[in-house]
């Protein structure tokens, strides 16, 4: 379509080449939104693309922070409050050492349609630091974080922009996020999710994404009369999402038997070792390779002996798998191998995790696929719950809050499949992704004018 091909070319002029990340997200999105523009011819005269597409503001800061030894260390720190017509502008905090405009830029663009599917009315965001915590004392991580809150707290709020917790930024950080605010601003607003639950935090947000991730598939299976109970599943990753992703597909019965780290991988034929695992990644914050250790049976593979252009994890034979780990780490060799060995679906539980040659290569193939910006949106879900406890003091147990994340991540299978079936899409639950978010944004956008 005419008006699409050339909006994608304005943005490909418009950005820096190296933009890589946010343009592919951005072409993943055009490519499969043709039918709801069709549909919609409105949304080619209020020029709704060219709007949406541009980051409503993209902020720059300076971090200045001293170590334990004294040393003045700078950092670069970011937020891109990329679009808040359903609401505030919500998304996480990133501190890694990849931390750049590219990456947080396609971040909090996936962001503003995921948080659309939810149906929750919060706007879209993403921000970080190419700050390493790795290796950090405590101090070292509380001063930092005090250093970042600093300098841009002026721009965020309750009603305005809210973040949470991302890779590097944990329940520690958060706290001293959270601390350093409430120092400047004299107040308690909620503008960070994901916090301590002395601090306010909401029972059952740690496990969210990885719990939500799979009702998403348990649900999707349900559907076509499949279930997950004594599948063997491949999960790349051992961060937040991968571990209680684990965790909830053992109480589904399936036998979940990989997790990876940006070190190497591991294969436990016969599961994964759920509280070692926890013991290793949330207790000492080491490499997965200690796991072998104890467990004498399992296979530990150093990243430099992966296959070339293959993560380990997707060379053991499964029926689902779920890429929780990092952006692009599932490409088109992965795939193949995933595909040889017969699995039946892959559903993204990290952000845009599978290239688009991965993607293409799934769905030759009549392989379920799951993406991220509905699969992994119970994260965001349960934080809108911390946000509505924290305004009405009144807080859900535990149960209630995975009732309500099991119900949202049910009611977006349902709403895709839906628009599956107006679209004629058969169950490419990609575009229907995209244009249930897209179409929420843009009406949204269009009511309140230009």
């Amino acid at each position: 379509m005419e008006y699409i091909e050339q909006a994608m070319l304005r943005a490909e002029k418009s950005n820096c080449k190296h933009d890589t990340m946010f343009l592919q997200a951005l072409r993943e999105v055009l490519d499969t939104i043709e039918p709801l523009i069709k549909k919609h011819p409105e949304y080619v005269h209020e020029n709704i693309i060219d709007r949406i597409m541009v980051p409503n503001r993209g902020i720059h800061f300076k971090i200045e922070w001293m170590d334990d030894d004294n040393i003045i260390h700078v950092n670069n720190g970011y937020r891109i409050q990329f679009n808040n017509a359903l609401g505030p502008y919500k998304g996480g905090v990133r501190f890694h050492p990849s931390v750049n405009p590219d990456v947080l830029k396609f971040l909090a663009f996936e962001q503003i349609f995921k948080n659309a599917i939810t149906g929750l009315h919060i706007g879209g965001a993403k921000g970080g630091a190419d700050f390493d915590p790795k290796g950090k004392s405590d101090k070292e991580i509380m001063k930092f974080c005090q250093a970042f809150m600093s300098s841009f707290y002026n721009s965020i709020g309750a009603d305005i922009d809210i973040l949470g917790g991302d890779i590097g930024v944990g329940a520690r950080e958060v706290g001293y996020i959270f601390g350093q605010y409430k120092q400047l601003t004299n107040s308690y607003d909620s503008i960070i999710t994901s916090k301590p639950l002395p601090l306010g935090g909401s029972l059952g947000r740690t496990e969210a994404t990885g719990y939500g991730l799979i009702y998403f598939t348990q649900t999707l299976l349900e559907d076509i009369g499949e279930t997950l109970k004594g599948k063997i599943c491949t999960i790349s990753g051992s961060g937040n999402v991968a571990i209680h992703a684990i965790e909830k597909l053992y109480e589904l019965g399936a036998i979940p038997v990989t997790c990876s780290d940006s070190k190497g991988a591991i294969h436990d034929s016969n599961g994964i070792d759920l509280e070692l695992l926890k013991k290793i990644k949330l207790e000492r914050r080491a490499s997965l390779e200690y796991y072998t250790l104890e467990r004498k049976k399992a296979i530990y593979v150093k990243r430099e002996n992966y296959t070339e252009g293959c993560s380990f994890v997707w060379d053991i034979p499964c029926f689902a798998a779920f890429p929780c780990a990092t952006q692009n780490e599932l490409g088109e060799s992965s795939a193949q191998l995933l595909i040889d060995n017969d699995v039946k679906i892959v559903a993204e539980g990290a952000n845009m995790p599978t290239t688009p040659q991965a993607i293409d290569l799934f769905v030759k193939n009549k392989i379920l696929f799951a993406p991220a910006k509905a699969a992994n949106a119970g994260g965001v879900a349960v934080s809108v719950l911390e946000m509505s406890q924290n305004s009405s003091l009144n807080y859900l147990s535990f149960e209630k809050v995975d009732k309500r994340l099991h119900d949202i991540m049910s009611n977006i299978y349902i709403e895709l499949k839906k628009t599956c079936d107006e679209y004629n899409l058969d169950m490419d639950l990609i575009s229907a992704a995209n244009i249930l978010g897209f179409k929420r944004v843009a009406d949204a956008m269009i009511m309140q004018g230009v």
